[in-house]
């Protein structure tokens, strides 16, 4: 426990200097850029970080103007006093073509030379003469007389075809006359189809006689006094509390109805009767 004094305090401990080690110093240059940098990477060519083993002693790319914070404010402007003198192009005065004969004569000099139209090529040579003087006795007119006459006649234009006045003008081609052969034998094979047909089918239909017809009208008229005894049996229950009993009725009724409809069709005069059934 500690209470302020102690035996040990009395004699103040010696101050021990410590020796101040010297200052660091890399062996490498300071403008060498670090590894695994992601900086100075603006192109595509470039991986994303650079410098990996540490062997660039400068940067891969090269620090591009205003590639920093850019210039202060205000020094993007154009400045009044750069503007283009007079003369900063051509390097001086515009020299005039005597003076551009006398110190340049190469710029006035044509960059490709036409062919030449001589048959030998070049121009023609310093001591070739021309020619000069030339006298025929040609007698151009007797020449000209001679040449008319002995010319061949010249042939008339062929005037334009004219096929108003055709042999075959204002006739019937001869492959319509066989196409209307060809269209009338298909609508006569047609036709024939047809009257076949309708024979056939005149054999199969008879007319029903009189005695048959008559026979046929008791027959249904028997049948359906049988039938409506049968349901009028029926008619007198009038709960219909099971199956059995509503398709008795059913039946009865549809074969009335249909017994009726076949004595109406027979009580027709001129029936005919298909004899295949």
């Amino acid at each position: 426990m500690d209470h302020g004094e102690s035996i040990y305090a009395i004699i103040p401990p010696k101050v021990v200097e410590q020796e101040r080690p010297p200052r660091h110093k890399s062996k490498f240059s300071g403008t060498q850029p670090p590894s695994a940098s992601t900086f100075n990477r603006s192109g595509t060519t470039h991986p994303l970080v650079g410098n990996l083993a540490g062997q660039h002693e400068a940067k891969p790319v090269k620090d591009q103007h205003h590639s920093g914070f850019g210039l202060p404010k205000g020094q993007y402007c154009d400045r009044p006093d750069d503007y283009t003198k007079k003369g900063a192009k051509s390097g001086g005065k515009v020299l005039t073509l005597a003076e551009m004969k006398r110190e340049n004569p190469e710029k006035l000099m044509p960059k490709e030379l036409k062919p030449s139209t001589r048959a030998h090529g070049g121009p023609p040579p310093r001591n070739e003469q021309p020619v000069m003087n030339l006298v025929s006795s040609k007698n151009f007119i007797v020449a000209n007389a001679v040449e008319v006459i002995l010319a061949a006649p010249k042939k008339l234009q062929e005037a334009p075809k004219d096929y108003l006045k055709k042999e075959d003008y204002g006739k019937v081609p001869k492959y319509l006359e066989h196409i209307k052969k060809d269209i009338d034998a298909e609508y006569n094979y047609i036709r024939e189809l047809q009257e076949q047909r309708e024979q056939a089918e005149a054999d199969r239909i008879r007319p029903m006689s009189e005695d048959e017809r008559q026979n046929l009208l008791d027959g249904l008229k028997a049948k359906w006094e049988q039938v409506n005894t049968a349901y009028q049996a029926g008619t007198h229950v009038t709960k219909l509390d099971t199956m059995g009993k509503m398709k008795r009725k059913e039946k009865n009724e549809a074969e009335l109805s249909q017994i009726e409809k076949d004595i109406e069709r027979l009580s027709k005069r001129n029936i005919l009767v298909n004899s295949e059934f």
